[in-house]
């Protein structure tokens, strides 16, 4: 196996290295460093909590030579707040012992704070696309000396809107630059931003999508409605084992509610976080969650790509995501570092289709446990439960009430599905013949 110095990584960063307590590089780290430091346009395919970070900052830094300019010379795209402030701090640990000028941008802050960072002079920029390309516009960030860029996540930026943003930056960046991507699915977004924009990239995967990261033991249980998902979390939660905890709501309606649900049981051990919440207060979450002060976080997927929170025990999907590589990047917020983690998804019947689609995905099926009898099952219904639910009751009244004929007769029979006693499963599989997936697509292969 190869080690940092065999990368042939500088002295500065392997000290640095050292002080992080990284010894040995990961696939990602082996196979991307060599590329770029070829000074070739590369993409790398990787799941989450594979190393890219350092994938693409040790070479980087490794060919940052000292420079007075004001302008950066690097730029490193990601989706979210969080991610630049995580990419920053990697970097500022890398260069302890190196001098150079580290910043990141993003929005919901004071522009005009860090409008005043720029003009101080930076060599690497870290940022958010959106707050990026008003800073560009602003006329104070010039990007005519970037000389490598690179596309964090690319994938969850397409996904959450960025994609005018990115066009518009890609447009106006130097034409001469070296392009680096990392991202986790290959949608058709991102492979006509590679068709567009790089040249003859290198392609480097090191996970296939859909392959479940090793060291999670995943499994499902079957809940009625959302108030049993509750009881099942007032009534598994307070085990020890259940030592740092993350739980995925589909939205920031469901994590709020959650939040309040939860809140009297375990008020001094939970933390909440989604896009509503202010920049301080997500940081601030991150960083209970972080050293232990809050055991429980409830989080949309914001949380899902890219964070590296050491220690996670348990993720809990409340809900299921709304495409199944989500699944595994949610799951892939445990069993890191070398350690193990559990994955437990709680479905209702309508989120059934989704659980398939997933194991689908991942080519293997999900162990399903049964509810605790400890749990009380609930009869009430949230206000989306009910409307659900009469919309049935009111689409069977319309077939009572429709009236026979011969030709009614002959089109019920025609139509009659036959009970072949089958699962759920097997039908839904005739239905789905592949997930429907924003994952790498397989063109040329039967």
């Amino acid at each position: 196996m190869k080690s940092f110095e065999d990368l042939k990584i500088n002295k500065p960063q392997l000290k640095a290295l050292n002080d992080m307590g990284i010894t040995s590089p990961t696939p990602i780290q082996a196979k991307s460093i060599p590329a770029v430091n070829s000074g070739n346009d590369m993409v790398g395919l990787a799941q989450t909590g594979t190393g890219k970070t350092l994938a693409y900052l040790l070479p980087i830094l490794k060919s940052l030579t000292y420079s007075e300019q004001i302008h950066p010379r690097i730029l490193v795209l990601v989706p979210t707040r969080e991610l630049v402030a995580q990419v920053v701090t990697v970097a500022k640990e890398l260069t302890t012992y190196q001098n150079v000028r580290i910043a990141g941008v993003f929005g919901g802050a004071n522009i005009n704070t860090q409008k005043e960072m720029i003009v101080e002079g930076l060599d690497i920029l870290v940022a958010t696309p959106g707050r990026l390309f008003d800073l560009a516009v602003s006329g104070v960030l010039r990007l005519s000396s970037i000389q490598k860029l690179v596309l964090d996540e690319v994938d969850e930026m397409l996904f959450i809107g960025f994609r005018p943003q990115l066009l518009n930056i890609l447009d106006i960046l130097p034409k001469k630059r070296q392009n680096i991507m990392f991202s986790a699915t290959i949608t058709e977004d991102v492979e006509d931003m590679i068709n567009s924009f790089f040249h003859r990239p290198r392609k480097i995967e090191i996970v296939p999508v859909g392959t479940p990261l090793e060291k999670i033991t995943q499994s499902g249980i079957s809940v009625p409605n959302y108030k049993t998902k509750v009881n099942y979390l007032k009534y598994m939660l307070p085990s020890d084992s259940f030592e740092k905890v993350l739980v995925f709501t589909k939205n920031k309606k469901i994590a709020d509610r959650l939040y309040q649900e939860l809140e009297e049981v375990f008020t001094e051990e939970m933390d909440l976080i989604h896009s509503n919440k202010s920049q301080n207060y997500r940081f601030q979450a991150i960083e209970n969650f972080q050293n232990g002060s809050a055991r429980i976080l409830i989080a949309t997927d914001i949380v899902s790509r890219g964070m590296d929170i050491e220690g996670v025990s348990h993720v809990i999907n409340f809900d299921a995501p709304k495409y199944p590589e989500q699944y595994i990047h949610r799951i892939g917020r445990t069993g890191r570092a070398r350690k193990s983690g559990d994955a437990i998804f709680l479905f209702v019947p309508s989120e059934e289709e989704t659980l398939l689609e997933i194991e689908i995905l991942m080519q293997q099926e999900i162990p399903i446990n049964p509810l605790p009898e400890e749990v009380e099952v609930s009869k009430e219904l949230m206000p989306e439960e009910k409307d659900r639910s009469s919309e049935k009751e009111i689409g069977s009244k319309k077939k009572t009430l429709t009236k026979s004929g011969a030709a009614f007769h002959e089109k019920s029979e025609k139509n009659k599905k036959v009970n072949l006693g089958g699962s759920y499963k097997r039908e839904i599989k005739k239905k789905y013949k592949k997930p429907k997936t924003r994952g790498q697509k397989t063109k040329g292969k039967k």
